[in-house]
């Protein structure tokens, strides 16, 4: 994340506060994008009393985080490098 917001307010001169605000909304956007990946219920696993039947047994939520991190880091750059090209 850092490296990300460091090319974006070097290079493409945004605010701390604006790249900071722009990440989070692109991490955010790419978190709910990256969810349904994997999210298979493969039958093994017990229903437990209370729990939804729609929600997967394993969301394997750490790796879906770091899957969105990545992810976002390329899309926020692409994003600030297409700002001076759309005249913002």
């Amino acid at each position: 994340m850092l490296p990300a917001l460091l090319v974006a307010t070097r290079g493409f001169g945004l605010t701390w506060f604006g790249a900071a605000a722009l990440y989070f909304v692109v991490w955010w956007t790419l978190l709910f994008a990256v969810l349904p990946f994997r999210a298979r219920d493969d039958g093994t696993q017990p229903f437990v009393p209370g729990q939804d039947p729609g929600a997967p047994p394993l969301p394997q939520m750490r790796r879906k985080a770091l899957w969105t991190t990545l992810i976002s880091n390329v899309v926020f750059v692409a994003a600030v490098a297409a700002f001076p090209l759309a005249g913002l």
